[in-house]
């Protein structure tokens, strides 16, 4: 485990999860099981594997739920709530600026609770850049946020709800972003929570979170590595089909000689 490891997470769990629906009507999409895991339990053991000790989810929609499925402690971590009222009406920016006391609070791993992941990920996110964010390939079934990388590595621009006919054979290479970040404590409190202010105090309570962080990269200077994963088990659930892409994904990675197991 490396020194730089961050020991805190925030998570973004409020959103209702409509196109999962008959899925979510009574339960949130963290919730969700993919083989039998439910998103979230995912989430939280690969953060514990890799040094968090304490994790702060702002949860919504079927917040008892969530509450009552990871509790205060869950796998030796512990866990934190911040309950946003208007989850049916906001962006996950503004999910984010509620947890701004957890953010300021240092080095910290930023994740949506959509996605399902193997542990390395959040490894990869763990270099030598201090602010970096998880992409891989973007490939036809994706859909939503993709970014652009420099020749060095780093994340150049946003390109917002992109599918694959985005994919011009010669054009750019995009990647997705898989909602799997990590700030240091010094831009998180430079730069991160004053744009969080000043977006909500401005009423822009509808953002997304890619889109702050497109604001800031290409206009603010925000210098993000981008952590390539290109290797990695992963998928973000946004609908049905998702949830089938992601089981299969996740079976063929537990399969004999892989290394993937979602109880460690």
């Amino acid at each position: 485990m490396a020194m730089n490891a961050p020991k805190k997470a925030v998570m973004l769990a409020a959103g209702i999860g409509s196109r999962l629906r008959p899925l979510t009507d009574l339960r949130p999409k963290p919730l969700i099981e993919v083989n039998g895991t439910p998103i979230l339990h995912n989430a939280l053991r690969n953060l514990k594997a890799v040094g968090v000790d304490e994790v702060t989810i702002v949860v919504g929609y079927r917040k008892d739920a969530i509450q009552y499925a990871c509790g205060s402690r869950f796998s030796g971590l512990e866990i934190n709530y911040v309950e946003s009222t208007v989850f049916d009406r906001t962006g996950s920016a503004y999910s984010l600026w509620l947890a701004r006391d957890a953010l300021l609070s240092g080095d910290c791993f930023l994740l949506e609770a959509d996605v399902f992941f193997e542990q390395d990920a959040l490894r990869r996110l763990i270099g030598p850049a201090t602010d970096a964010a998880a992409v891989a390939p973007f490939e036809e079934l994706m859909e939503g946020s993709a970014v652009l990388l420099s020749d060095n590595g780093f994340i150049t621009s946003f390109r917002m709800k992109q599918t694959a006919a985005n994919l011009v054979t010669d054009g750019p290479r995009l990647f997705k972003t898989m909602n799997l970040l990590r700030f240091s404590a010094s831009t998180l409190k430079a730069t991160i929570v004053p744009a969080l202010d000043d977006i909500i105090g401005c009423g822009a309570t509808q953002a997304y979170t890619e889109e702050l962080l497109s604001y800031l990269v290409e206009r603010r200077g925000l210098q993000l590595a981008a952590a390539r994963c290109d290797d990695i088990s992963w998928y973000e659930i946004d609908s049905t089909e998702d949830l089938r892409i992601a089981e299969r994904i996740f079976i063929r990675a537990s399969a004999p000689g892989q290394s993937y197991d979602p109880l460690h």
